[in-house]
Order: C-alpha cells, then sequence, then structure tokens
C-alpha cells in the first residue's frame, strides 16, 4: 500500500504535451487531475529530447520549440491546479469496490479516481545503464540517472558521463557546488549544444573540471558507496579517480512498464482504443497520443489534442453519468471562464 494516498478525477500516466492538454480539456469540465511520469519535469519527449527544436506543424504556431509548447500548455493548464508526481512510474493497477482505479507509483504514492488515461507516448521514459560490472551495487546510494535536489551534490566528488545536452548542462549547473567535476566521454566530440560544448571544453582548460576521453570500466567502494572508478583512456591511459556520485547520463530509452500488465489489448506495444471516445478495452480506462491504436491513426501532437478533447468529455460521462456538462465556448461561457479565472 502506497504510503501517501491522493483522490483525483482523473489519473494520467504521462506528463508530456497531449497529457498537458488533457488537464486542460478535463479542466474545463471542472475534473482534477494527478500526472505520473517518469521523467523529473513535465514535457515528455519535447522537453527531454528536443527542448529546442523547432515544431512547424502546430496550429497557429508557425514555429515554436519544443519547450516554448510545453512551457506554455503549463502555462494553460495552471488554472485547474494538476498535481504532479515525478520522477517515477505507475505501477500495480486494481479496482476498488467502488468501481474506481487505484494506482501505486514506484515512490510509494497511491492514486485513486474513477478515469486513468495512458498518455505515455511512446511508453515512459526510462535511463539507458551502462554495463558498468557491479553497478547494480552501487545504484541504490551513490549512483544517479537524474538530479532531484542539487543540493544533495554539494561538496561531492562527481563523475558525469556522457557527451549530450544532460551531460553537458549538469556539468556547468553543479560546478558551483561540486567539490571536484569529472567528466567522461568516449568520445572527443560531443552531441551536445556547440555553445555549452564549448563552454565545458573552456571549463576543463582551465582546470576547474577533470575530462576524459575513455571508458569506465570498473566500480571501487563498499556498503554501496563509491569511492573511486577506474578509466580506460582513449590513448591507453588507466587513470583512477576518486567518486562519491557516479552520473552516467547515456540517453533515455522508452518502456511501457507496468502498463503492459494490465490487461488492456495490445497491438505493438500500442493500446487499442474506439476513436469516438478514446476508450480502451477496460471500462474506465482510456489512451490518447502516440501510445494509442485505431484505424487511421496520425502521430501528430495535433492529432493528440483532438484525442485529449474528445477524451475528456467521454471519460467525464462515464464518471460522472448524473451530471451535466458544461456546454458552450471558452470566448461565451461564463462557468469555462469562470474556471479559467478570467476575469
Amino acid at each position: 500500500m502506497g504510503e501517501e494516498t491522493y483522490q483525483t478525477d482523473m489519473i494520467i500516466i504521462g506528463a508530456g504535451p497531449v497529457g498537458l492538454f488533457a488537464v486542460f480539456e478535463a479542466g474545463l469540465l471542472g475534473m482534477k487531475c494527478h500526472l505520473i511520469d517518469n521523467l523529473d519535469r513535465p514535457g515528455g519527449q519535447c522537453t527531454e529530447l528536443y527542448p529546442e527544436k523547432p515544431i512547424y506543424d502546430i496550429p497557429s504556431r508557425p514555429k515554436v520549440t519544443g519547450q516554448e509548447l510545453v512551457d506554455n500548455l503549463i502555462e494553460q493548464c495552471r488554472p485547474f491546479e494538476p498535481r504532479f508526481h515525478l520522477s517515477q512510474q505507475a505501477g500495480a493497477l486494481r479496482q476498488l469496490s467502488s468501481g474506481h482505479w487505484r494506482i501505486e507509483t514506484t515512490r510509494d504514492v497511491a492514486i485513486e479516481a474513477p478515469v486513468v488515461v495512458v498518455a505515455a507516448g511512446a511508453g515512459s521514459f526510462v535511463p539507458k545503464k551502462p554495463p558498468y560490472p557491479d553497478l547494480e551495487l552501487f545504484e541504490e546510494k551513490s549512483v544517479r540517472y537524474a538530479v532531484k535536489n542539487m543540493d544533495n551534490y554539494r561538496d561531492k566528488k562527481l563523475v558525469i558521463v556522457g557527451g549530450g545536452d544532460s551531460a553537458l548542462d549538469w556539468v556547468m549547473n553543479l560546478y558551483p557546488l561540486a567539490r571536484r567535476i569529472t567528466l567522461v566521454h568516449r568520445r572527443e566530440a560531443f552531441r551536445g549544444a556547440p555553445d555549452s560544448a564549448a563552454r565545458v571544453l573552456r571549463m576543463a582548460e582551465e582546470g576547474k573540471i577533470d575530462h576524459h576521453v575513455g571508458e569506465i570500466t570498473g566500480l571501487f567502494g563498499k556498503n554501496g558507496q563509491l569511492e573511486a572508478v577506474h578509466i580506460h583512456k582513449k590513448n591507453g591511459e588507466e587513470v583512477l579517480e576518486e567518486c562519491d556520485i557516479l552520473m552516467p547520463f547515456l540517453g533515455l530509452k522508452i518502456s511501457l512498464g507496468a502498463i503492459a500488465e494490465w490487461g488492456l489489448n495490445l497491438t505493438r506495444n500500442h493500446v487499442d482504443v474506439d476513436p469516438a471516445t478514446f476508450a480502451t478495452s477496460t471500462p474506465g480506462i482510456y489512451a490518447i497520443g502516440d501510445v494509442c491504436n485505431y484505424p487511421g491513426k496520425l502521430k501528430l501532437i495535433l492529432t493528440g489534442f483532438y484525442e485529449a478533447a474528445v477524451m475528456a468529455r467521454a471519460a467525464f460521462k462515464y464518471a460522472y453519468p448524473d451530471r451535466k456538462i458544461a456546454g458552450g465556448y471558452t470566448t461565451t461561457s461564463s462557468v469555462l471562464q469562470d474556471r479559467l479565472g478570467v476575469k
């Protein structure tokens, strides 16, 4: 049983653009939402994979970056006060005697609601783990795949692995706090933004950080606490680097996780839905966005927005059959404007 239990109207699995817009559409109907996402911030692929990449097919937006779109969606749904449960995955699902659903997450949080919406994109993003010997012995205490609280890294000797934006950004952001930072990347060239790469290389040249082109081949420590890592450099040199916390930022992979065990009808790892309501084969559970499958499915963000709008109305009718849906348009309905906080 979860240590924290919440009651809400709708549980949304996935806090990407489609999940965020579902909060807005549900909010217009008077429904409160809790969202669960494996990432440490809302935004899904837009934030994690292409925050600075321009998107050209969002209606009325000739050009918008992934992060700008996410920021705007968060602002749009803010009046409805969504609750985010980040850095955790949806786990066990069971139906209560009331007919409501209960989801327990991987961080001992339980959420109960009449409706569950799977908006997990292609699945949850989980970190790619490096094939280091004995890695699992240190994962609980001294290996981190994401940064939750920067202050936890104060005065620590950090070894950051990777050459993408996450690795470079955390080198720069944690430098003022850490006792020492060592960056390890198997290639001389970085995959991250050129400006970030230039800044990190300049920090290395100035002796502010250590930088090794090579790979980690050994971990040393006891009782789950790292003390040092062994690095085999590309030039053949062997280095033993002191280390309190190892931070591999090697990218993400996608997995449906426990959702695949919920008994939903799946086709090639996608959830089959009724396109009239986006209901799954299980009453009370819906799916929208890239994760759902139906004839003629078009995998676009704007398609997911449409699916969220249709789903919200169907879900409201399912959850509260005796209640009347607020009709009208946001331009003219005083009820909808009150919910939006329009003065």
